[in-house]
C-alpha cells in the first residue's frame, strides 16, 4: 500500500504515523457507519414512497412545465427532511443564495432578523447588510439584531428574551461554525433554542442553516422545529454529483413564498427548467448519507492525526460530529498555505496549481483555497480553506471517499514536513 502513496509523495514515516493514528479509530468510524445506514434508509425510502421512476430522470427546457421529475424530487426531499413542502432548483445558484432567498421571502419592509447564535457565516454579512451591500435585507428596509453565545457555546437565554419583540419575525439559527472558532449545533440542541424562540414569541419563524450538516446526525434540524431548513447542493446532499443548486424544505407557506421570489408572484413552483440535472441531483441525494460519512471519516482522521502532532483541533477525533467540517489551528500563515498546498496535490482536478491567498467576493479577509474538484467549488469534495487570520484555522470538509480523504490529509502533512513546519 505504501508503494501507492509513495507515488503520491507521501515518506513512509508520514505513512507510518497515520497508520498508528488510524487504529485508535475504530469506534469514532462504527459509529459514523451506524448514521449513514439509518440515513440511507430514509432516503431510500423516500424514493420508493413517492414512485421514482426511470422518466423522471427527464429533464425540462424553456418554462419548464409539467416538469414531473423536478416536482417528484421536492417531495422526496420533503419527505427525507419530514417537511410540508421543498424547493430543490439548479437556478439556487449557492447556499448563501439560498439563505437570502428563504430570508428575503419571508421579511418585509419594518421585520427584524435575528441570530440567537452570534455573528453570522462571513458571505452573509452582506446578505444582511451588516457590511453594506447592493440589495442587502438592510437596504429593504429590515433590521438585523444578533445575541452573540456566552462562554463555553452556551446559548444566552437572557440576551436571547430581551432580543425577541414585536419587530422580530424570523430567527436565523446556523448550524455549522463557519469561519469561527465556535462549535457545531447539533439538531438536539438547535430544537431546544427554537422551543424556548417560540415560547416567546409562537408565531416567530426559525429558519435553520443546515450547510455542511446534513446526514451527519440520525435527525435534521426540522425535525426538531424548524420551520425551514436551507443548504447547498454541492456540499452533503448534492452527493458530489450535483452540478449545482440549493434547497429551502419547510413548511408549505413559507416554500411557497420563496418559490414566487426565486421566479416571480402569480408564478411560483410551477416554472423552472430542470436542464437535465435530474439524474445528478437524484443520484447525488441516494449517495449523499454514503458520501457524507466518508467526509466525516476524513475529518475523524484528520483531527486524531493533527491532535497527535499537538496541534489543536476542533472536534476532537472521540467527539460527536453534526457537520463535515473539521478545523486546525496552524497558528502561522505558512503551516496554513502548507496545508492547503497539500490538499490540492491530492485532488483529482488541477493537482498542479498552487494555492494563492486573495481577496474574495463576501469575505473581509484575504482566504486560501485549495478545490481540484470536479465541480467547481464543491464543499463535498476534498477542500480546504482558510482566512489569513490568527490563528490561522484551517477548515477542511469532503471527500467523495474516505480513501480519497485519507491521502489528501497525509499528504498536507507531507507538505508541513517537507517545509520543516511539522514532525
Amino acid at each position: 500500500m505504501w508503494e501507492e502513496y509513495r507515488t503520491l509523495g507521501v515518506s513512509e514515516a508520514v505513512y507510518e504515523r497515520g497508520e498508528a493514528v488510524l487504529k485508535t479509530l475504530a469506534g469514532p468510524f462504527r459509529r459514523i457507519d451506524e448514521v449513514a445506514e439509518h440515513n440511507q434508509l430514509k432516503v431510500l425510502n423516500a424514493m420508493i414512497r413517492n414512485g421514482v421512476a426511470e422518466y423522471h430522470m427527464h429533464g425540462s427546457t424553456g418554462y419548464g412545465h409539467d416538469d414531473q421529475g423536478r416536482d417528484t424530487l421536492e417531495r422526496v426531499y420533503a419527505d427525507v427532511f419530514h417537511t410540508e413542502d421543498a424547493l430543490v432548483r439548479p437556478q439556487i445558484t449557492c447556499g448563501t443564495h439560498a439563505l437570502y432567498l428563504a430570508m428575503a421571502a419571508n421579511l418585509k419592509a419594518g421585520d427584524e432578523l435575528l441570530s440567537p447564535v452570534g455573528a453570522p457565516y462571513d458571505t452573509l454579512e452582506e446578505v444582511i447588510g451588516i457590511r453594506p451591500s447592493v440589495g442587502s435585507l438592510a437596504e429593504n428596509g429590515i433590521t438585523y439584531r444578533q445575541v452573540d453565545l456566552l462562554p463555553g457555546d452556551r446559548f444566552d437565554w437572557d440576551g436571547i428574551r430581551a432580543a425577541v419583540g414585536e419587530k422580530t419575525k424570523l430567527a436565523t439559527i446556523q448550524r455549522s461554525r463557519g469561519y469561527s472558532a465556535r462549535k457545531t449545533f447539533s439538531p438536539a440542541e438547535i430544537g431546544e433554542l427554537i422551543r424556548f424562540l417560540k415560547e416567546l414569541k409562537p408565531d416567530l419563524t426559525v429558519m435553520v442553516d443546515n450547510c455542511y450538516g446534513e446526514f451527519t446526525d440520525l435527525k435534521e434540524p426540522s425535525d426538531c422545529g424548524a420551520d425551514m431548513v436551507v443548504g447547498s447542493l454541492i456540499k452533503n446532499p448534492g452527493g458530489g454529483l450535483a452540478p449545482s443548486g440549493g434547497y429551502i424544505a419547510g413548511r408549505k407557506d413559507l416554500i411557497e413564498r420563496c418559490a414566487k421570489r426565486l421566479t416571480a408572484p402569480g408564478l411560483g413552483k410551477d416554472m423552472g427548467a430542470s436542464l437535465g440535472v435530474n439524474p445528478s441531483f437524484y443520484q447525488g441525494f441516494f449517495l449523499a448519507p454514503t458520501v457524507v460519512a466518508g467526509a466525516k471519516k476524513s475529518a475523524v482522521f484528520a483531527a486524531a492525526l493533527y491532535e497527535s502532532l499537538g496541534f489543536k483541533v476542533s472536534p476532537g477525533p472521540q467527539e460527536p460530529r453534526y457537520d463535515i467540517i473539521q478545523a486546525i489551528d496552524l497558528l502561522s500563515p505558512e503551516r496554513l498555505a502548507a496545508f492547503c498546498a497539500g490538499i490540492q496535490g491530492a485532488a483529482p482536478v488541477d493537482s498542479f496549481v498552487r494555492p494563492e491567498a486573495s481577496d474574495m467576493d463576501g469575505y473581509a479577509d484575504k482566504v486560501i483555497m485549495a478545490a481540484g474538484t470536479f465541480v467547481q467549488g464543491s464543499s463535498i469534495e476534498l477542500s480546504a480553506d482558510g482566512p489569513l487570520r490568527e490563528p490561522y484555522r484551517v477548515f477542511f470538509q469532503g471527500g467523495l471517499s474516505w480513501f480519497h480523504g485519507k491521502a489528501g490529509i497525509l499528504l498536507s502533512l507531507q507538505k508541513l514536513v517537507d517545509a520543516g513546519l511539522a514532525l
